[in-house]
């Protein structure tokens, strides 16, 4: 079971991408399928990956639009402190947390109110 609210922890996840031409969403979401499950990246490590590496903010747009949320683990892309997003697209950073902790990600909430992950401790290193 995949989705929202199943298990993101799979090594067969499919794959969004085909064979044609691809476009900078498609590279996104093959980089983010590749982010191992207790593992996260940051938006600029995700650019990077795909060739762009001034694009961190296109790459958390391409996320916010993910047509495949059961498939893209999108829960597992940071910013460059750690911190989830304030307005996760499937539901708030509340879900961003649960999603993360059932992983063993663990999220905690900073001064400013907004929750952040240790991320020298759970950096995906490609």
């Amino acid at each position: 079971m995949s989705g929202i609210n199943g298990n993101f922890c799979r090594d067969n996840a499919p794959h969004y991408s085909d064979d044609k031409q691809r476009n900078f969403f498609s590279l996104v979401y093959d980089a983010v399928q590749k982010i191992p499950c207790g593992k996260v990246a940051t938006y600029g490590q995700i650019a990077r990956l795909c060739g762009s590496p001034r694009s961190a903010r296109a790459v958390g747009y391409a996320l916010h639009v993910n047509p495949l949320p059961g498939v893209v683990p999108c829960h597992r892309v940071v910013n460059r402190e750690g911190r989830l997003a304030p307005a996760f697209a499937f539901g708030g950073a509340e879900v961003q947390k649960d999603l993360l902790e059932k992983e063993g990600v663990v999220a905690t909430r900073g001064e400013d109110g907004l929750y952040y992950v240790d991320i020298e401790k759970h950096r995906w290193q490609p």
